[in-house]
């Protein structure tokens, strides 16, 4: 298991860049990514698009490695041929969640992880990773406008991902922690939480963890 959780990518943090190339393991130049994201009419006009892209370019990797996926068709084996990354973008987590089902790309997730490709998300995309995406219901909640009913996510960690941390959340977030039966992390925009086997680190400086 190799994943990489994140608010911001590494927008924030050269740090956390650093860290992906090192569990990624190749050379940025040779990395091929696969970006999930929910469908845009102008993807490369779109401002998070080109502001992630240029961060992607930042670390060495080169555009023509970079595959998008709109999650408006059923995802194919095909699609993660020789792919090293899946780099599930963010938004509202409960479009990202209904969608990766429907599209059945969280059985092809789930595969690419256990056979050791690298998982890497940005805010929503940390929160589908989770046992279930209940954190999103947190503090400045996504709103559940396609009527998500079951909040089980891809459970690719044993924890929740709570992002976007500030110390104005910690009361909502100390209570919510606390009627859940998961261990809770929090991240801050300048933090990550990098998990490697069974082992797990957090990438950058903060006093947001909540333990159960």
């Amino acid at each position: 298991m190799k994943l990489l959780l994140t608010s911001v990518g590494w927008r924030k943090n050269p740090q956390i860049g650093k860290e992906f190339l090192k569990l990624v393991g190749k050379k940025p130049s040779e990395i091929k990514i696969f970006v999930v994201v929910t469908p845009i009419k102008y993807l490369k006009r779109n401002k998070h698009i080109l502001r992630q892209l240029k961060k992607l370019r930042g670390v060495g990797m080169l555009e023509k490695n970079i595959t998008f996926f709109k999650l408006d068709r059923k995802a194919k084996k095909e699609d993660l041929k020789n792919i090293d990354v899946i780099y599930v973008f963010g938004g509202n987590t409960f479009e990202y969640l209904y969608r990766i089902k429907k599209t059945g790309l969280d059985k092809l997730i789930k595969s690419f992880v256990r056979k050791g490709g690298v998982y890497a998300g940005i805010s929503a995309g940390s929160y589908v990773a989770c046992p279930t995406i209940e954190a999103a219901t947190w503090k400045h909640a996504d709103t559940n406008f396609v009527g998500l009913k079951n909040l089980k996510g891809l459970n690719l960690v044993p924890f929740l991902i709570t992002v976007h941390f500030e110390e104005k959340w910690r009361p909502i977030i100390e209570r919510s922690a606390a009627n859940t039966k998961y261990e809770v992390i929090t991240l801050n925009d300048k933090q990550a939480v990098l998990v490697k086997g069974r082992s797990r680190k957090i990438i950058g400086k903060g006093k947001g963890i909540f333990s159960k």
